[in-house]
């Protein structure tokens, strides 16, 4: 099979990195950058990835005002109002919405490393895969500086069960910074509009012969903010859907 790419040699600084290299031409990537109640990092991170050549698609609440008007001086990024509430809604309606072959979900916090997804998009598009999963758990170069003992003990256990009872083959089924093709995507119909989005993904990728792999990725410090995820509800609420998507398949 002949596939026609375009390349750039370009220079440019990201993260205070100067990087000069060749790599595929990012027009045809969305960031979907969900941002629910993050007017302190949100600028920030905006700041860091402007020099990204890719489209920015910010989803949020109408009503957070907040953060809507922390970013009013951004230019050539999109702003879409989720129309339902919710983690999984404001991606699966995000990426429903994009127009480009690719996505990323990436956290307004800047916890994510905007550096991934340059290399991120190179594997994607040089190995012709459907989606790539980052994961804080791939040595050497996985890591995180976010994690306490009771996230890294519940990804543990959510991953082991994902690899045993869905054959998945990755390690860090709760760490949604995930790029994909949008077509592939759409194609799955995940129907998750909470924080089990991060389950559901997956397996039905996996059930549904998507090519998939999985590369390191070093989770930062977030900006500022505070955390969505609660551990006790949001985890039970995973472990019912993965209970569930085994029974019912």
């Amino acid at each position: 099979m002949i596939v026609k790419t375009s390349f750039s040699l370009f220079c440019f600084t990201l993260n205070n990195t100067v990087y000069i290299s060749y790599i595929f031409f990012m027009k045809e990537l969305t960031l979907i950058i969900p941002a629910k109640f993050e007017s302190e990092s949100l600028p920030v991170f905006l700041n860091d990835i402007k020099n990204l050549n890719v489209k920015k698609k910010i989803v949020l609440d109408k009503n957070d005002t907040k953060t809507i008007n922390s970013i009013k001086q951004f230019e050539e990024i999109d702003i879409l109002f989720q129309e339902v509430q919710g983690y999984g809604s404001a991606l699966i309606e995000g990426i429903k919405e994009t127009d480009t072959k690719y996505f990323c979900i990436i956290n307004a916090d800047g916890s994510m490393d905007p550096n991934d997804v340059i290399k991120m998009y190179e594997r994607i598009t040089t190995k012709e895969l459907d989606f790539i999963f980052a994961s804080r758990y791939e040595k050497p170069l996985g890591g995180s500086d976010d994690d306490d003992v009771v996230t890294l003990i519940g990804n543990y256990f959510f991953t082991k069960i994902g690899n045993i009872f869905f054959s998945l083959k990755i390690s860090d089924i709760l760490f949604t910074f995930v790029m994909g093709n949008t077509s592939k995507f759409n194609k799955l119909n995940i129907k998750s509009r909470d924080f089990t989005f991060c389950v559901e993904f997956p397996i039905r990728a996996k059930r549904d012969g998507m090519i998939y792999e999985t590369m390191p990725s070093y989770e930062r410090s977030r900006i500022g903010g505070k955390k969505k995820v609660n551990p006790i509800v949001d985890g039970s609420l995973i472990l019912i859907k993965m209970f569930k998507m085994f029974l019912f398949k």
